[in-house]
């Protein structure tokens, strides 16, 4: 295993009403502004007997994407593991928390 490999980091971040918890080797600080940058993927052996549905869904998802730009105000939690889990999607469940309303691009300086 070479030395980018070494590290391995379990990101949870907000998509569509979901949260997707996805394994990676690479998390980098974007230049684009405001957003982290999320780079080879690690996924389960397709060898395996069992195939889980949920890491399928997201290996057909990521599959030929080479990095993804995630805004990082989706973020959950960025956690250094020492071995990949295994990568899922859950239903979004706020409870009783509301999120904190985000303003609408161009909106700016527009009063009702």
């Amino acid at each position: 295993m070479s030395d980018d490999q070494s590290h391995i980091y379990k990101v949870l971040f907000h998509n569509m009403g979901q949260i997707y918890e996805v394994y990676a080797h690479n998390i980098y600080s974007s230049e684009l502004y405001g957003f982290i940058e999320v780079e080879d993927y690690i996924f389960g052996k397709r060898s395996k007997v069992v195939i889980d549905p949920g890491e399928d869904k997201l290996r057909t998802e990521f599959e030929g994407v080479q990095r993804s730009f995630i805004p990082m105000h989706t973020v959950v939690r960025i956690d250094e593991v020492e071995k990949e889990g295994v990568a899922k999607v859950t239903e979004s469940s706020t409870g009783n928390v509301t999120p904190f309303p985000m303003p609408v691009p161009g909106d700016r300086g527009k009063r009702p």
